[in-house]
C-alpha cells in the first residue's frame, strides 16, 4: 500500500488535494493507495470526504511506501515540516494539474506543486517545494530557489533568478533579464499584487507597484 499525504487543510490544501487525487489515480490504477490531509492540530476526522490525519497518525501509519507534499504559504513553516517528513524517510511527491505544461530540458525538484493552467517553458531550474498557483508561467532560463512561492497570474519572462523563500503577489509580472543581466528577486523578497518588476529586487525587500518599488512605512514616531 501507498500512502499519499497533503500536509495543510486550509484554503490551498483543499485546492490542491483534488490534484493530487487525478494524478494519483493516473499513475496507481492497478495498486493500492490512500490519499489523506494530514495537519499538526486535527479538529476533525474529514476534510471534504479525505480522511485527516495528524502528523504523528501518519508517520505511524504501517504503510511501506509514504509520500508528502506541502500546500502551505509560509515558508518557514513549508520548510520546517519538509525537513522533519525528509528525515522520518517520507519522500516528497511532485503535484501535476492534468493541463500544466511543461516544455523541455528543464530540472524541477520532486516537491513542487503545479496548479491548473500553469506552465514552465524550457531550460529551467526550480529548487525544493515550490508553489505555482492558477494561471503562473515560468519562462525559459529561469533559475528558481527552495521554498518559493507563486500566486496566481504570475509572469515570470526569461533570464529571471528568484532566491530561496521569495513571495511573488498575484498579477505580478517580472521583466525579462538577459543571460549576461538576469533580474534578480533576493532571498526571501515579497513582489506586490500586480507589480511591475524592472529591475533587481534586494532580499529581504517588499516592492509594490508600477514600476515596483520598495514599501516605505510610515513612521509612529512624533
Amino acid at each position: 500500500m501507498k500512502l499519499y499525504g497533503i500536509i495543510g487543510s486550509g484554503g490551498f490544501g483543499r485546492e490542491v488535494m483534488p490534484l493530487a487525487k487525478t494524478m494519483i489515480k493516473k499513475l496507481n490504477h492497478l495498486e493500492n493507495y490512500k490519499l489523506v490531509f494530514v495537519t499538526e492540530e486535527k479538529n476533525t476526522p474529514y476534510i471534504n470526504d479525505y480522511e485527516v490525519y495528524s502528523i504523528d497518525e501518519f508517520l505511524n501509519h504501517p504503510a511501506p511506501h509514504k509520500y508528502f507534499n506541502i500546500a502551505i504559504a509560509n515558508f518557514q513553516n513549508r520548510k520546517r515540516l519538509a525537513e522533519l517528513m525528509i528525515q522520518e524517510n517520507v519522500k516528497p511527491f511532485r503535484i501535476n494539474a492534468a493541463n500544466f505544461i511543461e516544455l523541455d530540458n528543464n530540472f524541477i525538484e520532486d516537491s513542487a506543486i503545479f496548479c491548473p493552467f500553469t506552465t514552465v517553458t524550457s531550460n529551467t531550474k526550480i529548487g525544493k517545494f515550490f508553489h505555482a498557483n492558477i494561471y503562473s508561467y515560468i519562462a525559459h532560463d529561469c533559475i528558481i530557489g527552495d521554498y518559493v512561492t507563486f500566486a496566481p497570474n504570475v509572469h515570470c519572462n526569461g533570464n529571471i533568478l528568484i532566491e530561496d523563500y521569495a513571495y511573488i503577489g498575484t498579477g505580478a509580472f517580472i521583466r525579462e533579464g538577459t543571460p549576461d543581466n538576469p533580474i534578480i528577486i533576493g532571498k526571501g523578497a515579497i513582489i506586490g499584487m500586480g507589480a511591475v518588476v524592472t529591475k533587481s529586487v534586494p532580499p529581504e525587500t517588499t516592492v509594490i507597484g508600477n514600476p515596483a518599488k520598495p514599501l516605505l512605512r510610515k513612521s509612529t514616531m512624533a
